[in-house]
């Protein structure tokens, strides 16, 4: 087994409480899906959080899929003039029997912009 830190980030178009649910749960999905990685091989995932997004933590939203044995946390992302606005990063940590060029990075809504390089 070997251990990665997968990255990832998505946008939300308002800040409410089901707008950080839906995009976190759909990241936290389509990181899972993508590298074909279960629950039992997540060992943590740190959310990160633009200021701008106050109605819910990531990791609460992340918990509802069922991540309740999985430490999760959150911080806010500092608050740099002209960042990408509404935005929600993760950085998920995994044991698994893969190869680095195995991982693949996830970055959807406006977030792809963030890190072309990461991703397909």
């Amino acid at each position: 087994m070997t251990f990665f830190a997968i990255r990832g980030a998505t946008t939300c178009d308002v800040d409410s409480k089901e707008e950080i649910t839906k995009a976190t749960q759909e990241l936290v999905a389509a990181i899972m899906d993508k590298n074909n990685i279960t629950q039992k091989q997540i060992v943590s995932i740190l959310f990160t959080a633009t200021p701008d997004l106050v109605q819910e933590f990531p990791a609460t939203a992340a918990r509802s899929l069922g991540l309740d044995d999985v430490p999760l946390m959150c911080a806010q992302e500092l608050n740099i003039i002209a960042s990408l606005p509404r935005c929600i990063r993760v950085m998920m940590h995994i044991q698994a029997n893969k190869q680095k060029s195995d991982i693949h990075h996830v970055f959807l809504g406006n977030a792809r912009a963030l890190r072309k390089d990461l991703t397909d």
